[in-house]
């Protein structure tokens, strides 16, 4: 047989994803990936259950349901403080993967030089590679994760196509001040850099902290691209609804690329969907408190524990320091957790370009019983770690 694409050997498989399969393996507390074991909205599933039986059930416009567009641009424009046009500047897409791959491959060419901090979402660094695009990693530095000004600055001076922001941080929590955010704006104007967001963790932001879209600030909207979905927001990471938010010729071209990438996102979760879309701002207050209360409950039992974190201002990840136990390496750590002490976790090596081996990621967007669960597994930790971890 000739030999496979030599792209495949430059990315390994998602960590992410792994640890699920380990934690499903030795039946442990999954607090690796990062799904919810709670239902949806009451209101969100009975239009699932009317769309199942009367459709759509065939494609639906390739970019989007046109009532799902527009839903979802009477929501965003409320939220981001723009007016987005349904019909121009919305592409709909399998999920924010499919969204950030579709908007890297609208901008980048082979051999573009794309920013990305780290830690980084694992995806990040094989879209580069899939697009054919080289990333320039600029660190950001705990416990704060913020970036030294002039090292952003040298990586701009490379004259990268584009800068990759998640706001709010997977896998850290950070989110990023309007300081921060304005001194990138200004880098990427003066470079003509384009700004692909991954706003997934919008809504899950704790006070004091405050979520400001890229594209909100003024000027910013003609360059960035906004990466998103319904997932964490509503609940529904299985039925893979996201999009992109761009000016019309940047969602003209990624709307060819989506359209031989996956052709189009499910027709009848679009239209069960817009029932979410309509929610009012009750809604997102109330996530708000509900991740408040999970964040508050889950880092109280870390305390308790004796464990040392990063305390997250927005998502639903908490970066756990590991050094104490002295292990050969997170990865070794994180499958002795799973094994022997029954909590699931993801090494942080997976998130770092550089050589970072003391960090794990948790979440916590699981039901209270299955919180205290997995702290009160945590609780033993120490003790069983005294026996050895390999």
């Amino acid at each position: 047989m000739p030999p496979l694409s030599n792209r495949i050997g430059l990315f390994t498989e998602s960590v992410i994803r792994k640890m699920t399969r380990i934690a499903s393996a030795y039946n442990a507390v999954n607090l690796s990936q990062g799904f919810p074991d709670f239902d949806p909205p009451q209101q969100l599933l009975l239009a699932l259950k009317k769309a199942s039986t009367c459709g759509p059930h065939q494609y639906a416009v390739t970019w989007g349901a046109p009532n799902f567009r527009e839903a979802l641009a009477r929501k965003q424009s409320r939220f981001m403080g723009l007016d987005i046009d349904p019909e121009t500047q919305i592409c709909v897409t399998c999920g924010s993967t499919e969204a950030m791959m579709t908007a890297m491959m609208t901008v980048c060419n082979p051999g573009d030089k794309v920013i990305v901090f780290s830690p980084f979402y694992e995806n990040y660094g094989a879209d580069a590679i899939l697009s054919g695009a080289l990333p320039i990693y600029v660190p950001l530095s705990p416990p704060d994760f913020s970036f030294d000004v002039e090292e952003l600055t040298r990586a701009f001076q490379q004259r990268p196509k584009a800068l990759i922001l998640c706001n709010p941080s997977n896998p850290t929590g950070k989110v990023f001040t309007e300081n921060e955010l304005k001194l990138i704006a200004d880098l990427a104007d003066r470079y003509d850099t384009f700004v692909i967001t991954d706003e997934v963790y919008e809504h899950i932001v704790y006070s004091p902290n405050k979520h400001v879209y890229f594209a909100s600030l003024p000027g910013m909207f003609e360059r960035t691209i906004s990466c998103s979905s319904l997932s964490k927001t509503y609940s529904i990471t299985g039925w893979r609804l996201g999009y992109l938010i761009a000016p019309a010729k940047i969602i003209d071209g990624a709307r060819k690329v989506h359209d031989f990438l996956t052709v189009g996102a499910p027709a009848p979760l679009q239209e069960a969907a817009v029932t979410a879309l309509n929610f009012p701002d009750r809604y997102y207050e109330r996530l708000q408190e509900l991740y408040t209360g999970k964040r508050d409950f889950f880092i109280k039992g870390l305390d308790e524990a004796g464990l040392e974190y990063t305390k997250p201002q927005g998502a639903y990840y908490v970066m756990v320091d590991i050094s104490e136990f002295e292990c050969p390496s997170d990865t070794v750590f994180c499958e002795w957790l799973a094994r022997v002490v029954g909590v699931a976790a993801v090494p942080g090596s997976s998130f770092f370009k550089e050589d970072v081996g003391h960090l794990i990621r948790l979440h916590f967007a699981k039901k209270q019983e299955t919180l205290a669960d997995a702290l009160e597994r945590l609780s033993h930790l120490r003790s069983l770690a005294e026996k050895g971890i390999n």
